[in-house]
């Protein structure tokens, strides 16, 4: 029996990395798969192909998260598509890094935006469904980041840090009608944002590792898998982090 048969999920930011990785492991343990994403119509369409070689439905639709109608719409049409919504995972994410005496308010605002007003934007869309079928799970992606703070990374932070506070109370108001709400929080995951930085700074970054690695994306899908599955049916209002032990 494969954990998510027959479930229908909305994977946001999904062509590349983590997103990706999560869309394809969802695939693999029976879920119809909806994602998002901004501009890459390619790997857009290679992922589609993917994912329905895996005997699911699947959908790609070219929608910006942090628009609030277009975010409502997208909810709209999965549900008419697929005939329900299951799973949400908010995985799209961007980031504008700088020290904060040279973060400008427009790369503040906008790594919020994206980050943490898509958050909210989805859920939003997706509630009443789950409500009305009294069951979901609501997965979203923070960030060791998020959990610590890192330097240079201000409006990050804030925008990870936000998503959990948010991810509680959704998990309070939502609990009683069975739809759960849970934070994954990466620590240094090796995706192709990862592979353009200097050997000796990923290198430096492993040994602070306590399990002497990065993470790879299917670490974090692993992770969805779990709090997308009936396997985790007691657990809501948690973050999970996923980090090697950084955290520890």
């Amino acid at each position: 029996m494969k954990l998510l048969e027959n479930k229908s999920a909305i994977v946001t930011g999904a062509t590349r990395g983590i997103g990706r990785s999560i869309a394809v492991e969802f695939a693999k343990q029976g879920a119809n798969v909806a994602f998002t994403y901004s501009s890459s119509v390619d790997a857009a369409n290679a992922l589609e192909e993917e994912l329905k070689s895996y005997g699911v439905s699947a959908i790609g639709y070219q929608s910006n998260a942090a628009d609030f109608n277009a975010a409502q719409e997208l909810a709209k049409t999965v549900q008419k598509e697929f005939g329900a919504i299951d799973i949400l995972v908010n995985n799209a994410g961007i980031t504008k890094d700088n020290l904060l005496m040279r973060i400008s308010e427009e790369d503040f605002d906008k790594v919020i935006e994206v980050n943490l007003k898509s958050v909210f934007n989805l859920t939003k869309a997706v509630i009443r469904p789950m409500m009305k079928q009294r069951s979901g799970s609501i997965i979203n992606m923070s960030s060791v980041v998020g959990l610590k703070g890192n330097a240079g990374q201000a409006n990050y932070a804030a925008s990870k840090a936000g998503i959990v506070g948010f991810s509680k109370s959704v998990a309070l108001e939502l609990g009683s009608r069975n739809v759960r709400s849970n934070v994954i929080a990466p620590g240094f995951i090796e995706t192709e944002m990862t592979a353009k930085l200097d050997e000796a700074t990923v290198e430096s970054w492993r040994d602070g590792i306590p399990l002497k690695r990065g993470g790879q994306p299917i670490d974090i899908a692993n992770a969805c898998i779990f709090l997308a599955s009936d396997m985790s049916a007691y657990i809501t209002g948690q973050t999970l982090s996923v980090d090697g032990g950084m955290l520890t």
